[in-house]
C-alpha cells in the first residue's frame, strides 16, 4: 500500500551502482519521498539496484530484494521508469544509458569520464529517443551550475568560464598555504581523510578537472569538445617556496579550469585548458578554500558570476542527482524532455596561441652581467617583464620574475634559451597569473 496521497504518481528509479554516491542517493530519496510528493505529485521510489556485490557493505541500510548484479536487467525491466548512472567510467555505462534512452527511458548521470568522451553521442541519442539525458551531478558535485549554463544563461553570451572544479587539489594547495605543509604531506593528509584516492594522479595531474572543464565548454559554447581537446598540468610540481612567494606577492595558487571563446560568430574558436595558477588574493576564487569548489563565469551581458559550494562528496552528489530526477520525472510525466541542443564543430585553439601572464623561477649563477643575459633572453622572444626580484642563494642567486602578457608560444621560447645559458643553474617554477595585464 502506497504510504503517499494516492493522488502521487509513481516514478519507479533504476539506480546502477551503489558506492557512496548511490547509497545517498537511497537515503537522500527515502527522507525526501514525502515531502517532494507534496510539493510535485510524484511518489519516487527506488525499485531495483544493479551492483558489483550483494554482500557488500553499504553505508546505509538498504533492502537487500532491491539488488541485483545484474546492470542490464534494471535498464530493461519494464517496472522501471528512469534510470540513474553513477558507476562511473567509459564501458558498460555507455551502453546501458543507450539501452535506456532507447527503451525510452530518461536517464540521470553523474558520469563526467562517460560525458567528456562521449557526450555528443549520448545527448544525439537522448534528443532522438525524446527523453532526458540530465548530468547536473558530473560537474560540480552539489553546485547547481549545468541548469543555469543550459537553461539561465542560454541567451548569453559567454565568455569565459573559469573555476575550481577539483576538491582534492583545492584541499592540498590549502593545506601548503594555510599550514606550510609540503605537497607531500598534503597529499598525504587528503588520502587519510579520503579526499584523494590510493593512486591520486587523475586529480593531482588535472585529468579529473579536465573531464569537467570539457563538459562545461561543451554546455557553454555549444561545441564538440572532448577530453582530449584538454591541456593538462598538474599541482605535483608545487612547491613551499612558490606557496611562499605567491603569498608575499599578493597571490594564491589555485588549479583551474578554464574554458574560453574568442573570435566572433562566422569565426569562433574554443580554448579549453587545466593549470595552476597564480589568482590575486582580490579575486573570489581566491577565497575558496579546503575541498569546497567554485566556478567564475564571465558574459558580456550579465557581467561576472560565481557559484560556490560542495563539488564532491555523497551527499551533495546525491542532491543534483535527485533534483535532476525530479526534473526528468515532470517531463516524463508530462510526455516532454529537455533538448539539449546542437553541438557545433569550433575550432580548438591550441595552447601555444593563448595568451598570460607568467611567474618564473630561474636559479642562476651570482655574478655581473648575468642580470642582462637573462633579460636580453626575454626580450629577444617579446616577452616583457613586469617585475623582477632576486633572493641571495650563496654562490647563486634565484631570480623571480612576472610577466606582462605573452604568449605561451613565446614563453616556451624563452625558457628554452634559458636552458642553454651557461650562466643558468636550473628554470624552477612557470605558473601563469590570472588578473594581471
Amino acid at each position: 500500500m502506497n504510504p503517499l496521497s494516492s493522488n502521487a504518481v509513481p516514478v519507479r528509479v533504476g539506480l546502477l551502482g551503489c558506492g557512496n554516491v548511490g547509497a545517498s542517493f537511497v537515503q537522500l530519496i527515502d527522507a525526501r519521498r514525502a515531502d517532494i510528493a507534496k510539493r510535485t505529485g510524484l511518489d519516487l521510489e527506488v525499485t531495483r539496484i544493479a551492483v558489483r556485490s550483494i554482500t557488500k557493505d553499504r553505508p546505509v541500510a538498504i533492502d537487500q530484494a532491491l539488488f541485483t548484479t545484474d546492470a542490464a536487467s534494471v535498464v530493461h525491466d519494464p517496472d522501471v521508469d528512469l534510470v540513474v548512472e553513477v558507476i562511473g567510467g567509459i564501458e558498460p555505462a555507455r551502453e546501458l544509458i543507450l539501452d535506456a534512452l532507447k527503451a525510452g527511458k530518461p536517464v540521470i548521470t553523474g558520469n563526467k569520464e562517460l560525458l567528456a568522451n562521449h557526450g555528443t553521442e549520448l545527448f544525439a541519442a537522448a534528443d532522438t529517443a525524446g527523453v532526458d539525458l540530465l548530468f547536473e551531478a558530473a560537474v560540480a558535485g552539489g553546485i547547481p551550475l549545468m541548469r543555469p549554463l543550459r537553461e539561465s544563461l542560454l541567451g548569453e553570451p559567454i565568455n569565459r568560464v573559469m573555476g575550481i572544479v577539483n576538491g582534492t587539489t583545492n584541499y592540498i594547495l590549502t593545506r601548503m598555504t594555510e599550514a606550510g605543509a609540503s605537497y607531500a604531506d598534503a597529499l598525504a593528509e587528503a588520502q587519510q581523510l579520503g579526499y584523494a584516492e590510493r593512486d591520486p594522479t587523475a586529480d593531482v595531474e588535472g585529468y579529473d578537472a579536465g573531464a569537467k572543464i570539457a563538459i562545461i565548454a561543451m554546455i557553454a559554447f555549444g561545441a564538440r569538445v572532448v577530453a582530449g581537446d584538454v591541456y593538462h598540468e598538474g599541482i605535483s610540481g608545487i612547491t613551499e617556496s612558490d606557496i611562499a612567494v605567491a603569498s608575499r606577492l599578493g597571490y594564491r595558487i589555485k588549479l583551474l579550469g578554464v574554458a574560453e571563446l574568442f573570435g566572433d560568430e562566422d569565426h569562433p574558436e574554443v580554448a579549453v585548458r587545466v593549470h595552476p595558477a597564480m589568482v590575486p588574493v582580490q579575486h573570489p576564487l581566491a577565497a575558496v578554500r579546503d575541498s569546497f569548489n567554485a566556478v567564475f563565469i564571465e558574459g558580456s551581458a550579465v557581467g561576472d558570476l560565481m557559484l560556490y559550494g560542495r563539488g564532491a562528496g555523497g551527499l551533495p552528489t546525491a542532491s543534483a542527482v535527485l533534483g535532476d530526477v525530479i526534473d526528468a520525472a515532470m517531463n516524463l510525466r508530462q510526455g516532454t524532455h529537455a533538448a539539449i541542443g546542437q553541438f557545433a564543430r569550433i575550432p580548438i585553439r591550441s595552447i601555444d596561441e593563448l595568451s598570460s601572464a607568467f611567474y618564473l623561477s630561474v636559479e642562476v649563477a651570482d655574478r655581473p652581467g648575468v642580470l642582462a643575459r637573462v633579460a636580453d633572453a626575454f626580450g629577444r622572444h617579446g616577452v616583457s617583464i613586469r617585475s623582477m626580484e632576486q633572493e641571495g642563494l650563496g654562490t647563486e642567486a634565484r631570480l623571480l620574475f612576472i610577466t606582462h602578457l605573452a604568449t605561451e608560444r613565446d614563453v616556451r621560447a624563452t625558457l628554452r634559451e634559458l636552458r642553454e645559458l651557461d650562466v643558468v643553474d636550473r628554470i624552477g617554477s612557470v605558473l601563469r597569473v590570472v588578473g594581471q595585464d
